[in-house]
């Protein structure tokens, strides 16, 4: 269509040219009638009639309604439907008035739609119907008649929703009493409508056969039938009565169609319903007419009675039912034996062919209106209807559902009962009734289980009791004689088929369960039938088929267990009432079967010993325990028990013979071992023990039973039986609380719990029963007791616990036989049973012991990971117990009060290490996480409290802690100390064991964890307590300079456990803990000063917070240590104002001091101590105050010179006076380091002389290195050494004006000398003692300035040292001997394991590496061109380094394939390993660069023999990082290149340990660097020759990172070179061109060069031709002719092609 994709507007008033023709028509032609919209095809009903006048009314509508209704005329369903949603809106929202306007046009648009194919268009059309009625409400009235036919067909829709919406609507319309009202008002015009649709309509007029497919046209229309005979219907049941005459007429016009007949035999089965339904309603309300049409109803009605379709089956027997009664005569229109009967009887017959439920309820009404003249000979009728209905109970539909079997057998019982009550007296119908009905229909079921699930029983004992009812109330003495007749027939024939069934010695499991199952319901009266009508259907259900013996006994058992009828039959007492409920015709008859089965059942267990019947015998007992039976069963056995049993046994014995019966059969029976499931025998026990007369007698006969005769696994039976049923417990109840069973009990937990200390010869199922009776007598509760006696569950759980208490002691072997995983069963079903119970203090004991077990680690319990779980599932169930009692838990319980105290001394023990920690842990953490549960709000704050250390306990804790922590602190002048405080060491301890702190820290730092989790109350601010403990133990470990391994274990436990001070401070108010940290730090100093600077460091807390603190409290002076290290601690985060303010209080304390003063705390130390920490942190910058503390300590070398220690021996210095020389060491290395202003000679003089006369102190005090102090004295006196030695060093020329004359020459010549004079033997001795110590051990600290001042050496002063002489027999060398010596002396401790070491050896073998050349070049000569390769080692020295470091990086990087980067942790071994490696080639290379060209050709020779440098390009390329780019690019700007690690020179510091990840990875680079640009040619050999994968992985990195660099250099060193040819550089394009003049040269002399290569010099090696042909005398180079020979496989010259010799 045009303009399908433009944008419509809502209203558009301008018509489509569709509509422009229409108006045009109504223009030309006038109004033609019944033109509407498009077509006069009546069917196609537009959405606007065009009546007179259109365009005024077509202007009356709302435009948004127009253009609405406009779509509700379109064909596709979507826009429909969505138009109709649209509108159902718009009556809603819009005005009432405007809505009006729409009802002209409703009517059409109604009738139309409402029929639509679509059934969500036709729910939708009622649901905007309703909000239309709603809305216009009375105004609809004109327009109900147009409507009103409709409207009821669309309440009788086919789908519900649709019709459910009209439904609504209708109502909505006419509240319930007016609706008669306005069906009548259009009743006429609702008939004409459906009578229409019913007669007149056919598919193809309902829809358009052009447009509309034939399978739709068909479905609507049968829709259409179906709705107008269901409106129909409606129409009549909602007429009122008066209004039906006039209707009539109508009616009688529609049943004159043979049309409306047909409907009754329609191929669709909704149209033949709905028509049966109508008729039914028609006989109802007019009954006339129907009779008056008897001939078509009888038919159509009584003919379609076999008709099988569910959908149509209760309306046809509804309508069967009500043309019987209406229609009297209808039985002439039919021929009931021919056509009526036998259909009746085929549906019978099937089962109802599936609809049984539906139809048989209508049975017995159609069978009790069928006249007596239809259904002669009365006999032969009903015999065969009864057997139809038996038939059809064997139809396997029928079996197999429940409740087509119950619909049957109802339906049988019903008719049996109506045809016996009008024919009682008629001896033929009566005999047929029960020997050809009842009697085999009764055996038909006995033998099929299924169908007793139909409650045939029940229904039977119903019939039954109805009957004797009526015998013994009916006057008439006839009836009752009948009746009586009739039951006496019956039992005498019930009798034979029971007996039949049970008289076989291999009885049907099946027969013998019917009649079990039979005779219980028979016993039970009439008042217990309806009751117990539903649930024994339930019961037996379950078991449709029963497989074994074993399911039969339990079907029976635990009905009888639960059923009713049980209960009333419980006591003998009630066996009397029971019996007068039972009627008299029924109790005789059936005590004599019920005799008669138990005598001949006995018979055949005593003579075959059949098992099936006694089984039997156990169900019949359970029903009826009666001293009759007994008797009956006893038969003529009258042995006697006297002999053996206490008279009082025997008494009962003779009085009863039910216990008679016991003694002679049951206990045999229940002691005969092949037997598995003796529960049936239980039960007959019980049955005996119900016919005592009283519970004593129960006890007596018990208690006699289980001294002797009885086996455990009995007990355990009858036990488990009284438990399950509360009538058995009753019983027996004194018995199981009586002695005798308790002390049994008891023996068998003893016996039980000690079988490993037996030999294990039983079974394990014979334990296992045993543990499952014991598990029993604790767990099983009646009414909140314990089965058997208190005392006695007590005396059990005491055996359990000391066996539990001995498993420690057992192997894991031995444990995983033991009793405990049994004990652990046991004490669970007791924990999880005891509801209500208060634990008893032996329970709350073995609760401990299994608590104790989880929480102690495996090495300790030998216990197996299996148990393990068990046993924390066991005590979870008791804590569970626990918490889940009211009152005072934690006073009451003494598990929680003695569990807390044992946790407590396990963590402050200190024998836990990391594993054990774990598991006491995660036992704590299950164990809190139960006690939140605790209503108790109370109790987790309580337990915590309890396991909380007091202050003393704490501190003793913290004192254990090794001392080793302060060496770092030391060292880095964070905290001062003037007394050694050095206790143990780990060394000494050698230990796994966490230290008690530790544990007890990490301890209640979980537990806080999970007590935080809800509020939870804590007294006497023990959160902030713990924290600080854990803080303080975090702490102890940062501050370790080498933990052990087991210490960073812990630290990473705690992270995986999430207990870390953020966690535990989320909760917390950290003010609280800070005022607490403060207290203690003021208090004892330490570590707590550390803490503190560590919270600000990580931002934990603010320095705005702490200065809260200090503010607060009065100053901190006069010192103490504990004031002293706060202020040290805070220096790094105080103002600068803060700083003046604390030197304002130093100043003057440093002047006026005695020599004690200046040595104490609160004096001289102390003050100059809080100087030097303000000092350094750069925040001093007033030169003059420098000066004046620098004359201050000048005054006091003056006043008391024995105080510096000068060239002394500190073994008998008091570490007061050492701690004052660190101090004053330390303020002039800061002084260097801070002061800008010129100094005086005296003060150099003072400043140079002490540093030399503390390093010679340090010199001679090696021994004393192990003392903390002196080793912190002589890392501050090399620091000084070392500062001097940076500001000699880096002074300018220009700035030497300002220093004293003679400053700079007397450094040079005295003092630095002086230095190394002392520092490099010292090196030498100190590296020679200790072999292996890490640079962070505190041992080695002062081996960091010492080595950091040595790398100051100048070149002159390392010549002239006077080492001890080392040299090496054997080893070339052309080396003088103090260079010698100087090499071997230093090479070596490129191995040493501390990094200052290699890089101070480094750096001064850096400097000698270009004397060594030197000597090779001087004896060049002695190297004759006559060798084949000749060849040259570097220095020996570094060479048999360099293979010993080869050996170990095999060891590292060796099985690391090429390409893979592997990051080497710093300061590891294996760190020091590739240090040492690099910069030994670093040198090596360096040696290279040092040397003339022709001795590199030597040296690289002897490189590409020993094939170092290719191991070490594997190396590189296994260090070298994939992506080199230096750290700091990140915040360059992008148009810069980015610089890398080969752009950048590497700054090998030792100080600066900031860069140490990158250290490696750039020496890597640097050293790659050197080697491309120093041997090329070596390089790109290997590279030619390696693997592929390498050859790729080298080219990429190379290009990437390394040429452009190279290449840049090369350049811009040819263009910075002033040299001429006749000089020679090492640069390789420089040396090319040196190359190049040499052959130039060479020429000039007359060296003809070789033919091969066509250069005189050979372009590797250097060498000139030496190797001539005897023939043509050519001369060749070695090299290019040993390539010749292997490249052409010849050996003849390549000039003259002769053999070359």
């Amino acid at each position: 269509m045009g303009g399908k994709n433009k944008q419509r507007t809502k209203g558009n008033l301008r018509p489509s040219n569709s509509g422009r023709a229409a108006e045009l028509l109504a223009k030309e032609q006038g109004t033609v009638p019944g033109f509407i919209g498009f077509g006069t095809f009546h069917s196609d009903l537009g959405y606007v009639p065009a009546i007179q006048g259109a365009e005024e009314i077509d202007s009356l509508v709302d435009s948004d309604f127009r253009m609405v209704l406009r779509k509700l005329s379109k064909k596709d369903v979507t826009t429909k439907l969505k138009a109709m949603q649209e509108f159902g809106t718009m009556c809603t929202e819009r005005d009432t008035e405007i809505v009006k306007g729409v009802l002209p046009y409703w009517p059409r648009i109604f009738c139309k739609i409402s029929l639509d194919h679509d059934r969500r268009v036709r729910e939708a059309t009622q649901q905007a119907f309703e909000k239309l009625i709603l809305k216009v409400k009375k105004h609809l009235a004109p327009y109900l008649k147009s409507l009103m036919g409709y409207w009821l067909m669309a309440q009788c829709d086919t789908y519900t929703p649709a019709a459910s919406a009209a439904k609504d609507a209708f109502e909505a319309a006419f509240p319930p009493s007016k609706q008669p009202e306005a069906i009548a008002f259009c009743k006429d015009e609702i008939t004409s409508v459906l009578q229409d649709h019913l007669i007149k309509e056919t598919p193809d007029t309902l829809s358009d056969p052009q447009t509309v497919p034939e399978e739709e046209r068909e479905a609507k229309f049968y829709r259409v039938v179906t709705c107008s005979l269901l409106a129909l219907k409606k129409l009549l049941c909602l007429l009122p009565d008066n209004e039906l005459d006039s209707l009539e007429e109508k009616f009688k016009s529609l049943l004159s169609q043979n049309k409306f007949w047909k409907y009754g035999k329609h191929s669709i089965p909704q149209i033949r319903s709905a028509y049966f339904e109508l008729v039914s309603a028609l006989c109802q309300r007019i009954p006339q007419l129907m009779k008056d049409e008897a001939s078509k109803v009888s038919p159509s009605v009584l003919l379609s009675i076999d008709d099988s379709d569910p959908i149509v089956c209760p309306a046809l027997w509804e309508a069967v039912l009500y043309t019987l009664t209406t229609i009297e005569d209808c039985w002439l229109h039919v021929n009931a034996k021919k056509s009526v009967f036998p259909k009746l009887s085929a549906v019978v017959r099937e089962g109802g062919r599936g609809l049984a439920a539906i139809i048989y309820p209508y049975l017995l009404p159609f069978i009790s209106k069928l006249p007596q003249s239809i259904t002669d000979p009365k006999l032969d009728f009903f015999k065969n209807f009864l057997t139809s209905l038996v038939a059809g109970l064997s139809t396997e539909r029928t079996k197999t559902s429940f409740s087509e079997c119950s619909a049957v057998i109802s339906a049988f019982f019903e008719c049996l009962r109506f045809i016996m009550q009008q024919n009682l007296g008629e001896e033929e119908m009566e005999e047929m009734l029960v020997n050809d009905q009842l009697i085999p229909f009764i055996d038909a079921v006995l033998k099929d289980p299924r169908l007793q699930d139909g409650q045939l029983f029940n229904h039977l004992a119903e019939t039954l009791s109805s009957w004797e009812a009526k015998a013994d109330l009916e006057k008439d003495d006839k009836t009752a004689h009948n009746l009586e007749k009739v039951l006496l027939k019956f039992w005498e024939r019930l009798s034979e088929i029971c007996v039949e069934k049970i008289n076989e010695p291999e009885a049907d499991v099946k027969s013998v369960l019917g009649v079990s199952n039979l005779l219980q319901v028979l016993q039970k009266p009439k008042s217990s039938l309806k009751l117990n009508k539903k649930k024994v259907g339930k019961v037996r259900f379950a078991d449709e088929m029963p497989e074994s013996n074993k399911e039969n006994e339990k079907c029976v058992s635990s009905e009888g267990e639960k059923s009713e009828g049980s209960e009333l039959m419980a006591e003998p007492s009630l066996t009397h009432n029971c019996s007068d409920l039972i009627s008299p015709l029924r109790k005789k008859p059936l005590e004599d079967l019920v005799c008669t089965l138990a005598e001949m059942s006995i018979n055949y267990v005593n003579e075959q010993k059949s098992e099936q019947h006694l089984r039997f015998l156990s169900t019949l007992l359970n029903f009826f325990s009666s001293s009759q039976v007994f008797k009956v069963l006893l038969g003529d056995e009258k042995q006697s028990i006297v002999n053996t049993k206490p008279l009082e046994i025997a008494k009962l014995a003779q009085k009863n013979p039910a216990v008679q019966f016991l003694y002679q059969k049951i206990i045999g029976w229940l002691n005969e071992d092949q037997r598995k499931d003796a529960g049936f025998l239980v039960d007959i026990l019980y049955s005996a023990l119900r016919c005592c007369d009283s519970n004593m007698e129960r006890k007596a006969v018990l208690d006699d039973l289980i001294e002797v005769d009885l086996k455990w696994n009995s007990i355990l039976q009858i036990i488990e039986k009284a438990c399950s049923s509360s009538e058995k417990h009753a019983l027996v109840t004194p018995w199981l609380k009586g002695e005798i069973l308790g002390e049994k009990l008891v023996t068998l937990a003893d016996h039980l719990c000690n079988k490993d200390l037996e030999s294990t010869v039983s079974s394990e199922s014979y334990f296992s029963e045993r543990w499952s009776l014991l598990s029993l007598a604790l767990s099983q509760h009646i009414k909140n007791d314990y089965l058997i006696g208190e005392v006695y569950v007590e005396r059990i759980i005491v055996k359990l616990h000391e066996t539990l208490c001995k498993a420690k002691k057992l192997s894991e072997a031995e444990n995983n036989d033991s009793s405990v995983s049994f004990i652990c069963d046991v004490a669970y079903n007791y924990f999880s049973s005891a509801k209500g119970c208060l634990l008893m203090p032996s329970s709350e004991d073995l609760l401990l012991t299994l608590f104790q077990l989880c929480a102690d680690s495996k090495e300790k319990t030998h216990l197996p990971e299996f148990l393990i779980s068990k046993l924390k599932n066991t005590w979870l169930s008791g804590v569970n117990l626990l918490v889940h009692q009211t009152g005072d838990t934690y006073k009451q319980s003494t598990f929680l009060r003695l569990s807390a105290l044992w946790l407590k001394d396990q963590v402050q023990s200190s024998s836990l290490d990391i594993t054990s920690l774990q598991v006491l842990l995660s036992a704590v953490d299950d164990l809190l996480n139960a006690l939140l549960e605790s209503e108790d709000t109370y109790l987790l704050g309580v337990y915590i409290g309890s396991v909380m250390p007091d202050n003393s306990e704490w501190e003793k804790m913290r004192q254990s802690l090794p001392m080793q922590w302060l060496h770092r602190p030391l060292l880095e002048g964070r905290l001062s100390l003037n007394y050694e405080c050095f206790k143990t060491d780990f060394k000494e301890q050698e230990t796994k064991k966490l230290p008690s702190h530790l544990c007890t820290s990490a301890l209640l730092s979980k537990m806080m964890l999970v007590a935080l989790k809800k509020e939870i109350v804590l007294e006497n601010n023990e959160l902030e307590k713990i924290i600080a403990e854990l803080l303080y133990s975090l702490q102890w470990y940062e501050e370790l300079d080498n933990p052990p391994i087991f210490l960073t274990g812990f630290c990473e436990m705690l992270q995986k456990m999430n207990i870390t001070y953020d966690n535990l401070c989320g909760f917390g108010n950290t003010s609280g803990l800070l005022q607490l940290l403060f207290n203690r730090s003021r208090e004892n100093g330490t570590l707590w000063s550390l803490i503190i600077a560590k919270l600000i460091l990580s931002r934990s807390v603010s320095s705005d917070e702490v200065k809260r603190h200090y503010r607060r409290k009065e100053g901190f002076f006069p010192l103490t240590e504990g004031n002293m290290h706060t202020v040290q601690s805070l220096c790094p985060f105080l103002s600068k104002e803060d700083k003046k303010e604390f030197i304002a209080q130093c100043i003057p304390a440093l002047l006026a001091w005695t020599k004690e003063d200046v040595c104490s705390i609160n004096g001289g130390f102390g003050h100059l101590a809080i100087f030097n920490s303000c000092l350094q942190t750069k925040s001093i910058d007033d030169g003059e105050l420098l000066h004046g503390i620098l004359k201050i300590l000048i005054t006091w070398k003056k006043d008391h010179e024995d105080i510096f220690l000068f060239s002394c021996n500190l073994s008998e210095v008091s570490p007061e006076i050492l701690g004052v020389n660190v101090e004053i060491i330390r303020f002039l290395s800061l002084f260097l380091k801070y002061c800008s202003a010129p100094l005086a000679e005296s003060e150099w003089d003072f400043i140079m002389c002490s540093m030399l006369a503390w390093l010679e102190t340090t010199n001679e005090n090696q021994a004393l290195y192990s003392v903390p102090l002196v080793q912190l004295f002589a890392c501050v006196s090399c620091d000084l050494a070392c500062e001097l030695s940076a500001f000699f060093d880096s002074t300018p020329l220009d700035t030497t004006g300002s220093l004293p004359v003679n400053l700079i020459s007397e450094w040079k010549e005295f003092f630095s000398p002086g230095i190394h004079s002392l520092l490099l033997p010292l090196l030498v001795t100190v590296t020679g003692e200790s072999k292996d110590t890490s640079e962070t051990s505190f041992q080695n600290a002062m081996l960091r300035p010492m080595c950091e001042t040595l790398t100051y050496i100048p070149k002159d002063q390392l010549l002239s040292q006077k080492l001890p002489a080392r040299l090496v027999a054997g080893q070339k060398t052309n080396l003088p001997e103090y260079l010698q010596t100087l090499l071997n002396t230093l090479a070596p401790l490129l191995l040493y394991r501390a990094r200052p070491v290699q890089i101070a050896v480094y750096h001064m073998l850096y400097k000698l590496m270009p004397e060594f050349p030197q000597c090779d070049q001087d004896n060049l000569k002695s190297y004759g061109d006559e060798e084949e390769e000749p060849a040259l080692s570097p220095p020996a020295a570094l060479m048999s380094l360099l293979s010993t470091q080869e050996d170990l990086l095999e060891n590292v990087l060796g099985c690391i394939p090429v390409g893979q980067i592997v990051t080497i942790k710093p300061l590891s071994e294996d760190f020091c390993y590739v240090l040492g490696y690099l910069l030994t080639w670093k040198l090596i290379l360096t040696f290279f660069k040092a040397a003339s060209s022709q001795l590199r050709a030597l040296y690289s020779m002897h490189l590409r023999k020993t094939k170092s440098l290719n191991k070490l390009l594997y190396h590189l390329f296994r260090l070298m990082p994939e992506n080199p780019t230096f750290a700091e690019t990140a915040v360059e700007l992008s148009n810069k290149d980015p610089k890398t690690f080969f752009t950048e020179e590497l700054q090998l510091g030792i100080r600066d340990t900031s860069t140490l990840p990158y250290h490696i990875p750039h020496l890597a680079c640097s050293v790659y660097h050197m080697t491309l640009k120093d041997l090329p040619a070596m390089v790109r050999l290997w590279w030619n020759s390696s693997e592929k994968r390498v050859f790729n992985i080298v080219d990429r990195f190379t290009s990437k990172y390394v040429s452009s660099v190279l290449s840049f250099q090369e350049i811009s060193s040819v263009q910075t070179s002033t040299q001429l040819f006749n000089g020679m550089t090492n640069g390789s394009i420089m040396e090319g061109l040196a190359l190049w003049k040499n052959n130039v040269d060479k020429r000039f002399e007359g060296v003809e060069d070789c033919m091969i290569c066509f250069s005189v010099i050979h372009g590797f090696n250097y060498s000139l031709p030496k190797k001539a042909c005897r023939t043509c005398k050519k001369k060749f180079h070695s090299a290019c002719l040993y390539k010749w020979f292997t490249s052409s496989n010849k050996s003849t010259c390549p000039l003259c092609r002769e053999t070359f010799f």
